[in-house]
């Protein structure tokens, strides 16, 4: 004969089962791992900028990283060897030595030599510069098993992308007094002043996308007294820049119908179109271009992401521009180069912080698997490739870097 359920106090209820015994588990405290972090001296694309400035590597050397600069890494920047020194680096006489520790920092890919220096399993942060690579650099990585992250997709915990955004401050900053430069005679311009006088009207000036390069292209061009026309699909962009510049700024979707009619006036046309994984879009077709007025100029910030005008293609600081249907283009995809150690400043403030991070992780499954936006950045991760887009482009195989986390944790 079975006995009468026996009845449970309220509190017996919530305490029951916590005297039983437990199954066992341990807490592994994640160690902070000593860096050792490579500045190479960069040597293609004309690059002026460095990655990592003094006064950056003296927080660096205080959390216990080691840092390797090669000789003369901040010249074209005005950083001395002997300022590096001071803040505590170690001097390398080759580029070889540099490449050899298992962070290297970059502001320009680096060459297929570069890679075969690299230690297997090591860490590359440099930007993609997408319209530059070879298939040929994604299999040396692969076959060093590197882990690369690209600059510029690098994102921070708003979605941000900060390298792009600061480095797109300078670029929209210096695309307007590049233009105002390109137009004068002596440069093969139109010879008409950027700003305009009393009783002469002032150049117009036509920005594709409504970002951080609009923002500053648009205050450096409204203090010349140039006229502006923004283009944008994302129409809350474009409110944005009309509520920070003021209602004078005339706004427009990509209507290609408008923008093919503005194209006809223009004086100076600045591509800013940004992409969050490829390759930018392209929105002025070479029969726009074709039709513009001869003089005229075209300043192409999207570049490193392939362009956002057809005509396009990418150049060097030490030939900037070319002339293709009687209008100047202008492509440099590393244009903050032009002010080397502001830029340099600039990136060196927002890698350092990553630095510290990775370092404090202890590994880089770890530091990928806690950071959504440094896995955005990621695009080859132990000898596969992880963006979808270049395995594409390139043909390879691609596996999704939170599959590869996922099964390694």
């Amino acid at each position: 004969m079975s006995q009468p359920n026996k009845p449970i106090h309220f509190s017996d209820f919530f305490t029951e089962g916590q005297f039983e015994t437990q199954a066992e588990t341990l807490f592994i405290e994640t160690k902070p791992k000593q860096l050792s972090i490579g500045i190479p001296k960069e040597t293609i694309l004309c690059e002026n900028r460095v990655s990592l400035v003094p006064h950056s590597l003296r927080t660096l050397i205080g959390y216990g990283h080691k840092i390797l600069v090669q000789t003369d890494a901040g010249k074209a920047s005005f950083f001395s060897d002997h300022d590096y020194s001071e803040a505590g680096a170690d001097i390398a006489l080759t580029a070889e030595e540099v490449f050899k520790c298992n962070v290297v920092v970059k502001v320009a890919p680096p060459t297929a030599k570069e890679i075969e220096w690299m230690a297997p399993d090591s860490i590359l942060i440099c930007p993609l510069q997408i319209p530059v690579l070879q298939d040929e650099y994604l299999e040396h990585l692969r076959k060093k098993r590197i882990t690369a992250l690209a600059m510029e997709y690098l994102q921070s915990e708003d979605g941000s992308f900060p390298v792009v955004r600061t480095m797109s401050e300078i670029a929209g900053t210096s695309a307007v007094l590049t233009a105002a430069e390109l137009l004068t005679n002596a440069n093969g311009g139109r010879g008409v002043l950027l700003g305009g006088i009393s009783g002469v009207p002032p150049a117009k000036i036509v920005i594709l996308g409504a970002g951080v390069v609009a923002e500053n292209a648009i205050r450096v061009a409204q203090g010349l007294g140039a006229s502006v026309r923004v283009f944008d699909n994302n129409v809350t962009k474009l409110m944005r820049l009309q509520n920070v510049l003021g209602r004078h700024v005339h706004t427009s979707t990509f209507n290609p119908v408008h923008l093919a009619y503005q194209l006809l006036s223009a004086d100076v046309v600045i591509g800013a179109m940004h992409s969050t994984s490829g390759r930018s879009p392209i929105l002025v077709t070479e029969e726009m271009v074709s039709k513009m007025k001869n003089g005229s100029v075209i300043i192409d910030v999207s570049i490193d992401q392939g362009g956002c005008i057809e005509t396009s293609r990418i150049t060097t600081l030490e030939s900037p521009s070319f002339i293709k249907h009687g209008v100047i283009h202008y492509c440099v995809p590393n244009i903050a180069s032009k002010v080397s150690r502001t830029a340099s400043q600039s990136i060196s403030n927002i890698i350092t912080p990553l630095l510290i991070k990775l370092g404090s992780e202890g590994h880089i499954e770890h530091f990928l698997y806690n950071h959504a936006g440094i896995r955005n950045g990621c695009y080859t991760y132990k000898g596969f490739v992880t963006n979808e887009y270049l395995a594409k482009k390139f043909e390879q195989k691609f596996t999704p870097l939170d599959l590869l986390l996922t099964s390694k944790l």
